[in-house]
């Protein structure tokens, strides 16, 4: 993970040794090393669900963006609030597992709080309920990361009429945790705490890291409204 390490073989090597972390603590050391590298690698990866995420809240949201609260959550170094920030949002607060993380997303002067928090192990604090006009949750949700039973406490913390944005992959080995995620999204949905306003299907969502895949895989991204 040294300042070289923007190659994308070198990328992959990084990406793929992260499957090794099995443990929380493992998962977090793994993202504190990789925090100084992490916005060059993931750029030679054409990732593009920070700016689908915000792209789809912006075309969704129709009161005054320079008001709106955004939780982003597992913010990391801050890819998606630079991306909102120039579509008009400009109050932000981030959560994220990792301090090293963290510390580069306070570098970019965009949050006004930013609080470490194990997602899926901790939940977020109580006196955060109804509170924020957009959650954003980009890259997290899928398998060995983090839980997708945290969208309840997504849901929770959006204020009523609030939006709920999410991303996971669709490529093979996700397929199982999609499936899962989306069923749990339906039970909300019928429970009648959110509508769904947005599935959209990314053919070229990042470039292929695993054995099994070459090319780009694919991804989805997810607008909700709270009632």
């Amino acid at each position: 993970m040294s300042a070289n390490s923007n190659t994308f073989d070198s990328v992959k090597a990084v990406i793929l040794s992260a499957h090794k972390s099995t443990t929380s603590e493992e998962k977090v050391n793994f993202y504190n090393c990789w925090a100084e590298t992490y916005d060059r690698d993931v750029a030679v990866l054409d990732y593009c669900a920070p700016s689908l995420a915000a792209n789809s809240i912006s075309s969704h949201f129709n009161a005054v963006r320079e008001a709106a609260v955004v939780l982003d959550v597992a913010c990391g170094t801050g890819l998606v609030a630079k991306q909102m920030k120039k579509l008009g949002f400009g109050h932000f607060v981030g959560v994220d597992g990792s301090e090293a993380m963290l510390d580069k997303a306070r570098e970019t002067g965009l949050y006004q709080d930013l609080k470490q928090c194990l997602l899926g192990e901790e939940p977020l604090p109580v006196q955060w309920a109804d509170t924020f006009d957009v959650v954003v949750i980009v890259g997290a949700l899928s398998v060995g990361q983090v839980s997708f039973s945290v969208i309840r406490d997504l849901c929770n913390v959006t204020k009523p009429g609030g939006y709920i944005c999410m991303t996971t992959r669709s490529n093979y080995d996700n397929l199982e945790y999609k499936a899962a995620l989306e069923s749990e999204l339906r039970q909300i949905e019928e429970e009648e705490l959110w509508t769904c306003l947005e599935v959209t299907e990314v053919v070229d969502w990042e470039r292929a890291v695993s054995e099994e895949e070459d090319g780009y895989i694919s991804g989805a991204v997810y607008v909700y409204k709270k009632h």
